[in-house]
């Protein structure tokens, strides 16, 4: 049951195939006997998850449609949870429980969803890998010895041993994207605002985005269906009617125009990498796409903007982990500056300390207009390269990652090295733009993605590309070996 989709397992439960109970059961099973080797899970929910099979079970016999009732998924552990511990995998908040739901996860609940768990995660989502977390690094099921991708590691890892018939991720600069191509899923990083991030514990606020990740585009969309929508709880969520997704999979992509940036397919992409995505723009072609080649100038500047803007506000949302309301507290502090200062430094890990000070430093008096006003200024030139190219074009291709999965420790010790395996995710997370990554032909036994960009509220269009691919390839069909 494993290998079925959403709407195939959704189809089972209305026939009485199978009960939600009987499935949910299943995937805790299949938890139970493969976690062990990955660390994907941070907490299993067995008991909440087979009372919500149960009233799951009660939704479809008494006649109810919805294609995710009874479906079983896992949750990345930033978003808060009812009664359940969000720990955003650090030290600071492993014995926080959250006292309501995030919106993201009120909207699946509704829609009748299993909970099985709360995924792994680099901390705070700082991590470009899932080696920072608190509780271990995720390991990628195609090689252990490999990272998965983070910071949504955890959530890519237990979709891809097909431990959870899907995930949800963030994204604040590849995020749902990087570790999706990664370990061979479709992983959906929406427009900014499209859904809701009341309940998900920020990183930089300006650039977070919630999303699925799943095994295939027919999957992400009926997520996405599910999760899309204005939330008045949000004040950056928008007001934009939330389009039927998944009736539009099918559309036919003659005529449609896909833009290829020479900046993506330049120094320090792997030339195998290179060659798989290349080959899969072509199969666009014979799909009845048109190839226009465009220009990205400022898309070299994305990673240093980056890495001046997100830990400017980092450093500003980390600083309500103080040792007072909630979180990790110090033992016996003197006073209230002990208090703070030891609190945050038993806290907070390696990684969350460098792009606090990184942040504050930026923001201090002195250095705001030299670092973050001129970040916020190149964003903007970013922003309009992409204007500039959606003018041209439909969509925009290139690869997710310059490389396939790295071995874990490779990269730990050079943030540096570590920052640039985001180099081409970035920039769609400073323009606030939609971009999604799909499974292409694997290198080395080792999965490849295909990262297809959209304009503003265009995740229909980018479901449909992707949808179209994966109807005239296998490569999101793909298991790891030993996960079958």
């Amino acid at each position: 049951m494993h290998n079925k989709t959403i709407a195939e397992l959704a189809a089972g439960l209305r026939a009485g195939e199978f009960t939600s109970v009987q499935l949910t059961q299943y995937f805790l099973d299949r938890i139970r006997q493969y976690d062990g080797s990955l660390n994907s899970y941070i907490s299993i929910c067995e008991e909440e998850a087979i009372k919500q099979a149960e009233a799951a079970d009660e939704r479809i016999k008494a006649g109810e449609e919805g294609q995710l009732i009874g479906i079983p998924i896992a949750h990345k552990d930033i978003f808060c949870t009812d009664g359940v511990r969000t720990s955003c995998g650090s030290k600071m908040l492993d014995s926080f429980v959250a006292p309501y739901d995030a919106t993201v996860v009120d909207k699946l609940k509704q829609a009748g969803v299993v909970m099985l768990g709360k995924t792994n995660m680099d901390e705070f989502a700082m991590g470009s890998s899932n080696e920072t977390s608190w509780y271990g690094p995720v390991k990628n099921p195609w090689d252990t010895e490999t990272v998965p991708g983070g910071s949504s590691g955890g959530s890519a890892a237990c979709v891809s041993a097909r431990l959870a018939v899907a995930a949800t991720g963030t994204d604040t600069g590849g995020s749902i994207r990087q570790p999706a191509a990664l370990c061979g899923l479709t992983g959906l990083k929406p427009t900014y605002g499209r859904i809701s991030r009341y309940g998900m514990i920020a990183f930089a606020s300006s650039l977070d985005q919630a999303g699925p990740m799943t095994a295939n585009a027919e999957d992400a969309a009926i997520l996405l269906q599910a999760m899309a929508g204005f939330d008045k709880r949000d004040s950056t969520s928008a007001q934009e009617t939330v389009p039927d997704y998944i009736g539009g999979l099918n559309n036919d992509l003659s005529g449609l125009k896909i833009g290829v940036a020479k900046e993506y397919f330049g120094e320090g992409l792997d030339a195998d990498v290179e060659a798989s995505i290349r080959s899969a723009i072509d199969k666009y072609t014979e799909l009845g796409a048109e190839i226009v080649d465009i220009s990205l100038p400022n898309s070299g500047l994305s990673v240093p903007v980056y890495y001046v803007v997100a830990p400017a506000e980092c450093s500003s949302n980390l600083s309500r982990f103080d040792g007072v309301r909630y979180g990790h507290r110090c033992e016996d502090p003197q006073d209230l500056e002990d208090l703070y200062k030891r609190s945050r430094a038993e806290g907070f890990g390696a990684e969350v300390k460098r792009r606090i000070m990184i942040g504050t430093y930026a923001l201090s008096a002195g250095y705001y207009d030299a670092y973050y006003l001129k970040a916020q200024q190149i964003r903007h030139l970013i922003s309009d390269d992409f204007e500039q190219a959606f003018r041209q074009c439909d969509v925009i291709m290139g690869p997710t990652s310059p490389t396939t999965a790295f071995k874990i420790g490779e990269k730990a010790d050079d943030p540096v090295t570590m920052y640039l395996s985001d180099i081409y995710t970035i920039a769609t997370n400073l323009a606030g733009l939609p971009g999604m990554s799909i499974p292409c032909e694997p290198v080395n036994g080792m999965p490849v993605g295909l990262q297809i960009i959209g304009n503003y509220f265009d995740e229909a269009r980018l479901l449909n590309v992707a949808h179209r691919f994966q109807q005239v390839t296998d490569w999101h069909q793909k298991n790891p070996v030993g996960f079958e």
